[in-house]
């Protein structure tokens, strides 16, 4: 690379380059860890510029006052944050991927083809425009029915999580500083940790009574609620998460995490992948157990 690419090279994928991600490794917390190189490396490159720019932009809206903010006709809300943070992932993608379609929560579907990057501009709209910091932006990529790649950045906690299929899955502040992820490997409920994130859809649903004798039968049960109680499973800290009610956008960018990290993500019937409304995330080892409560 000529020295003129190198000062047009953005920091992260430099920095990135510079630690060999580029050739097959990430860095560790401990050093530097080989990973297999796949044909998604570079488009998980380019979500963690894409996240870079667009957590620059939710940071600056965060908790500010003059926040615009609306109520969808689906009775949840969405702000200008939001808005503009989608229209910032769409025109990174139709420059840098113009064969790509693209699926969004606030603006949907576009472009057509077998790749679609699918994305949730801000997930926890709920928390963010209340002040409280659990709230991320997910980005992933579909190749097909596969999701290849899951980027989730959630700034105000200061933490990122990515996997690209077949190179593990990953947590830091960025490809400059990554450790590798594992699930658990506990194997009974009475010993196992479940995050939720609301009741009111279990109840809709006509599952309340399931899910709650699942809390009773799990050793303990926390709302950590969205995408975090997912990312938690990828990390081992817990090792069950459901939800009743879910769209694509809420999910696709985490399933590539789980799986990358040993677990299973399917829908409450046990479909993989985030396609069936709603979602499951386990370390693999309670995931049939759990269906079998809640299916």
């Amino acid at each position: 690379m000529t020295s003129a690419a190198q000062a047009r090279e953005h920091p992260r994928v430099r920095a990135a380059r510079h630690l060999g991600v580029e050739y097959g490794f990430s860095a560790t917390v401990a050093g530097v860890a080989a990973v297999t190189k796949t044909s998604y490396d570079d488009d998980l490159r380019l979500a963690h510029v894409i996240a870079d720019q667009v957590d620059a932009h939710t940071m600056s809206r965060f908790r500010s006052l003059d926040l615009h903010v609306e109520t969808k006709p689906d009775n949840t809300p969405v702000s200008d944050a939001d808005r503009a943070a989608e229209e910032m992932i769409r025109a990174q993608l139709q420059r840098a991927r113009t064969r790509d379609a693209i699926v969004g929560e606030e603006y949907g579907a576009a472009g057509s083809g077998a790749r679609r990057w699918i994305v949730d501009p801000i997930d926890g709209t709920k928390n963010f425009v209340r002040g409280v910091p659990v709230w991320a932006t997910l980005i992933a990529l579909a190749d097909g029915e596969d999701v290849v790649v899951g980027l989730v950045s959630a700034p105000a906690l200061g933490r990122r999580w990515w996997a690209a299929r077949g190179s593990g899955a990953w947590t830091g502040k960025g490809l400059h500083a990554a450790t590798r992820m594992s699930v658990s490997g506990v194997r009974a409920l009475s010993d196992a940790s479940l995050s939720f994130a609301s009741l009111t859809g279990w109840e809709q649903r006509n599952k309340l009574d399931a899910f709650l004798d699942l809390t009773r039968r799990c050793y303990r049960t926390r709302g950590y609620g969205d995408f975090w109680s997912y990312m938690l499973v990828a990390e081992g800290a817990v090792d069950i998460a459901p939800e009743p009610e879910l769209e694509v956008y809420d999910m696709a960018a985490l399933v590539p995490i789980v799986e990358e990290a040993g677990g299973r993500f399917t829908s409450l019937d046990g479909k993989r992948g985030p396609w069936g409304h709603n979602g499951l995330a386990t370390n693999g080892l309670l995931h049939d157990e759990v269906l079998g409560l809640l299916g």
